[in-house]
């Protein structure tokens, strides 16, 4: 069909394979596109409020409940935030216990991401369940690469979801060096595991749709590691240029702003928009990967700055590599350095503090004050996918057009916009702020 005479009209109502509430609507009219929206109709959530009077002990627990895929990384982001408002310097063995936990979780949600989210997409099926009978040993291999997710967390933050052990200033409960060295026994078992994973996702790779749209690309960065826990904000341009931001100042790159097309917020910082997410670490951070985890990269054909959303899919594998290694790195010097029994840290003054972790879907902000009783006067939680929404209403912006002037069929139009919002990995029902509501 010709491009002066196409009509599409798409009605995505609720996305499936993503976490909470999402749609898509098109309408093209004789080729002229009259609407091209993705909305978040979500309602908002009131974990800000929530905290508010409740003691700083308390808060990690309650924002963890923000997510159940990510709640090891509002734990982290929210204890980070209480660290820096109340004066808590951690101690190297707490910081190397939560850059393994941090590592878990992301390696846990990237398998369930790529094996069942995406990979449905790439073999043409509507969801996992049909893979069982046309691939089981891949399924059964994903499955058993979520148990060591499951697994790995468990040990450090005392259960799969919503840890209970990371606490401010350190840790409730320590793992004992016995336990360290049965989690490396079980990661070092699944190497195979592991290597059939990467196969499968070279020979999908060249089903990962060709598309380009230059943008902003913000994650955490570190001059010392590929940074997932710790560092400051970093903003790299589709020329590679990057600039550097301190983590009290993430209002200054988030600048959050309202749309009728969404409950929550849009952000975007030198551009209209940017994105967050494993492509965002992979364009900002590419130089500290592990080599096995370059070694993929180069084998998927991938380098920055890679501008093809698409391909977060793909930063994610090559995560899944780098995280693996770098966890058995921290398990070895744990290991060698033996745990020892440490008390968590006490709070020193009581003001205002921001931190920032990356979970799987990109980096997190959380900010809180405290009075001089320990108690909660008011936060701000600003989640990865709030960042993402403005970039994929721009990514939708270029893809339409050119799908309609390439004289793709509606279905296939749908289906592209489904993959691509699909390939933020995106957690809506997080990205809800606290509603100031009056009543009238």
């Amino acid at each position: 069909m010709s491009t002066a005479t196409q009509d599409v009209k798409i009605s995505v109502h609720h996305l499936t394979r993503v976490e909470g509430h999402g749609n898509i609507v098109v309408d093209v009219r004789k080729g002229k596109v009259e609407k091209c929206e993705w909305h978040v109709p979500e309602a908002p959530r009131f974990f800000e409020a929530m905290i508010r009077g409740r003691h700083y002990t308390e808060v990690g627990r309650i924002t963890s409940r923000i997510c159940g895929i990510c709640s090891v990384g509002h734990t982290l982001a929210s204890l980070k935030a209480t660290e820096a408002a109340l004066g808590i310097q951690i101690s190297e063995q707490t910081f190397k216990l939560r850059e393994l936990l941090k590592h878990a979780e992301n390696f846990d949600s990237h398998i369930l991401h790529v094996y069942f989210l995406a990979a449905p997409d790439l073999l043409g099926v509507p969801s996992v369940f049909p893979l069982v009978a046309t691939h089981g040993p891949v399924v059964a291999r994903a499955l058993r690469l979520k148990r060591l997710g499951h697994e790995w967390g468990s040990l450090l933050g005392g259960r799969t979801t919503h840890p209970t052990k990371a606490v401010p200033g350190g840790f409730s409960s320590l793992p004992t060096r016995k336990e360290l060295s049965e989690l490396k026994a079980k990661m070092l078992a699944a190497i195979p595991d592991l290597e059939e994973t990467l196969k499968t996702v070279a020979a999908l790779a060249p089903k990962f749709p060709a598309f380009d749209r230059p943008t902003e690309y913000i994650a955490l960065a570190s001059d010392k590691a590929y940074a997932v826990y710790d560092g400051d904000i970093q903003s790299c341009m589709p020329d590679g240029k990057k600039q550097r931001y301190k983590v009290a100042d993430y209002r200054k790159v988030t600048n959050e702003f309202m749309t009728p097309l969404s409950t929550a917020k849009y952000c975007k910082n030198k551009l209209d928009s940017y994105a967050a997410g494993a492509l965002a670490r992979f364009n900002n951070n590419y130089d500290l990967l592990h080599p096995e985890a370059k070694k993929v990269a180069q084998a998927l054909g991938m380098k920055p700055v890679c501008g093809n959303p698409y391909l977060n899919t793909a930063a994610q594998v090559i995560e899944i590599v780098h995280t693996f290694h770098d966890s058995l790195r921290i398990v070895d010097e744990l290991i060698a350095s033996g745990i020892k029994d440490e008390q968590p840290v006490k709070p020193t003054k009581y003001a205002t503090g921001a931190g920032a972790v990356e979970v799987p879907r990109g980096i997190l902000f959380h900010e809180y004050s405290y009075d001089k009783d320990g108690m909660c006067t008011g936060g701000d939680c600003i989640i990865p996918t709030n960042q993402n929404h403005a970039n994929i209403q721009k990514d939708f912006d270029k893809l339409l057009p050119e799908m309609l002037a390439g004289g793709k069929s509606e279905k296939q139009i749908e289906l592209a916009m489904e993959m691509l919002v699909r390939a933020y990995d995106p957690c809506i029902s997080c990205s809800t702020h606290y509603l100031d509501v009056k009543f009238v």
